[in-house]
């Protein structure tokens, strides 16, 4: 078990987790794709009692028997909660560290699309070797975002 971090984009909203394995999962659902605003979503299942948050986050309930919860500053999302469950989905890509996580299954498999799960074979392009988005960058703050 390890206590783990993360949080929103604009930092209103922080977490600590006890997260027990590696394992994480892609759901593609048609509630998570429209909520997510992606073909899928990647999570990590957590007991809602060992996850600690510095400042709540909004919720919004996208079902009769679910919420999600996210930055009501800048709109992340961060959870996915069945209400009668003891554990929530924390969103892998709100961890400090999201390295550490390994897709283990896919779920809501019929709405799946095939052509976004294999992109090895695309052209890859570093943020910090795209020129115009650098100059954007550092006219604005001066240094490039982490």
């Amino acid at each position: 078990m390890t206590e783990m971090a993360g949080g929103c984009l604009c930092g209103a909203v922080r977490f600590t987790a006890q997260v027990h394995s590696d394992d994480a999962y892609l759901c593609h659902c048609r509630m998570c794709q429209r909520a997510i605003g992606n073909v899928s979503v990647a999570m990590v299942n957590a007991l809602k009692a060992e996850v600690s948050w510095a400042d709540e986050p909004s919720t919004y309930r996208s079902s009769p028997i679910a919420t999600r919860g996210f930055c009501g500053v800048c709109g992340t999302s961060l959870t996915f909660a069945y209400d009668d469950s003891e554990k929530l989905d924390l969103l892998v890509g709100t961890f400090d560290d999201p390295s550490r996580f390994r897709p283990k299954h896919h779920f809501g498999v019929e709405h799946l699309h095939r052509n976004w799960l294999d992109t090895s074979g695309l052209p890859e392009y570093r943020v910090d070797e795209y020129q115009p988005i650098v100059d954007r960058w550092m006219k604005s703050v001066g240094k490039l975002p982490e």
